[in-house]
């Protein structure tokens, strides 16, 4: 039977908040899919709803084979703010908008990049095998000894919507902040608090936190590798939530291997989901989490909620444009 609805295929991942918001609008066919639907799974998914007008993802991901099976789309949407798994370039010259959450899991990822760098400095592994494994007499031992963030300096890659809040955390613990963002004015990084950086190899032997914000581009594809952990402090500490390849794990393993760095923290990877036989996971020095940092019972109905506005934006003539990757296609 015919129908005049928007179909809009989301990922049974969204929240409560996004689904509400969908199901408000009676113009509006809202239509589940598993958020691990990979290429051929989710392509049949797209023709067997065809026409469909958008679709919001998880980590599913958009290319022009996949616009070719939806048969109608208006708008790409995720929940979440990266978007390396769709291809812009694609999406643009078809001129479909892709849409981001925003700042919806800014914080999220701000606060779990804060407490990787605590957990590191403060040796939360370590201290709590000490106490489980009855070594108490151990804690005044010199390896058991944790480290202030008062007062320490810490270097941002990159000073986006992540990035700024992550400093705003780092200033409040009384740390001092360095910036390394090419693409921004000093002048906006030092209103901020914060002291710019316009050479990377000469910030990173002033550091002793190194955090990752900033997007996977080819640019940044290999930025941290053998010689830039060789100009590292041997105590500074390397956290990352941004995207995998930006830091290439082989020379990551050699360093923490040899004591060229004392301990690192990833939260996202080359291949996700990563081989459990990676051997960075053989390290005790290494911290990881499952590319989660932005997923927080909060953050999740922030996201949601942003990316069903975004769809429902651009169906309304009244696209949110703050939001586009590819703003341009708006004319």
């Amino acid at each position: 039977m015919a129908t005049n609805k928007k179909k809009v295929l989301f990922t049974d991942s969204m929240g409560k908040a996004g689904r509400e918001i969908l199901a408000a609008r009676p113009d509006v066919e809202a239509i589940p899919f598993p958020n691990m639907a990979q290429d051929e799974e989710y392509r049949a998914i797209l023709k067997k709803h065809a026409p469909v007008h958008a679709t919001i993802l998880g980590g599913t991901r958009f290319r022009p084979a996949e616009l070719d099976a939806a048969g109608g789309m208006q708008v790409v949407a995720r929940v979440g703010v990266g978007y390396d798994a769709i291809d812009i370039p694609g999406m643009t010259s078809a001129k479909v908008p892709v849409m981001i959450a925003g700042t919806a899991n800014s914080p999220s990822v701000a606060e779990h990049a804060m407490s990787f760098m605590l957990t590191l400095a403060r040796k939360g592994p370590e201290l709590s095998a000490l106490v489980k494994e009855g070594r108490w007499g151990d804690r005044l031992k010199p390896a058991m000894v944790s480290n202030d963030m008062f007062e320490k300096t810490v270097l941002i890659i990159g000073f986006g919507r992540i990035g700024t809040r992550t400093a705003k955390r780092c200033l409040a613990m009384e740390m001092q902040v360095l910036v390394y963002d090419p693409y921004l004015k000093a002048e906006a990084i030092k209103a901020a608090g914060c002291e710019p950086v316009t050479s990377l190899d000469d910030a990173l032997p002033r550091a002793d936190f190194v955090t990752v914000h900033c997007p996977k581009t080819p640019e940044t594809v290999g930025m941290f590798g053998a010689n830039q952990f060789k100009a590292m402090k041997r105590t500074a500490y390397l956290v990352s939530t941004a995207r995998g390849g930006i830091i290439d794990e082989k020379a990551l393993h050699a360093a923490l291997t040899d004591g060229t760095l004392p301990a690192a923290a990833l939260d996202v990877f080359d291949r996700e989901p990563p081989d459990p036989a990676n051997p960075l996971f053989k390290l005790p020095n290494l911290i990881a989490s499952p590319h989660i940092a932005g997923v927080t019972a909060e953050a999740m109905e922030r996201m949601s909620a942003e990316a069903a506005k975004n769809v429902l934006s651009v169906f309304d003539g009244t696209p949110r444009k703050e939001n586009a990757i590819n703003p341009e296609v708006f004319g």
